[in-house]
């Protein structure tokens, strides 16, 4: 059984984390995307401390999609190093397995 993941990358605004949301479950790389606006995040950058709002996006795929998400996300990302980490799923229902599975089956190019 294929491995799921979920995809962890944020964004500097909802109507960009939308946009690309949107775009890769069309293009059926993840079978969803959860976005959360309303993060703060302190980080560093260019050697200072940078403070900055932004939205969480949370992709739902599988192993196999995972690369062509990370390439999705950095096309369509205004930052010139987007955070795109892909966490391994321990354990998921069986049932919302197959229905990720199903979703991203047939994953088209952009």
């Amino acid at each position: 059984m294929e491995r799921a993941v979920l995809v962890y990358t944020t964004w500097p605004s909802i109507v960009e984390a939308e946009r690309a949301g949107r775009i890769i479950v069309e293009r059926r790389l993840a079978a969803c995307v959860n976005i959360l606006p309303g993060m703060i995040s302190h980080y560093w950058w260019e050697g200072k401390i940078e403070r900055a709002e932004e939205a969480v996006m949370i992709v739902k795929t599988r192993a196999a999609r995972a690369e062509a998400v990370r390439q999705a996300v950095k096309e369509m990302h205004s930052y010139k190093v987007p955070a795109i980490m892909v966490l391994p799923v321990e354990n998921v229902d069986p049932d919302y397995h197959a229905w990720i599975v199903q979703e991203t089956a047939a994953a088209k190019a952009p």
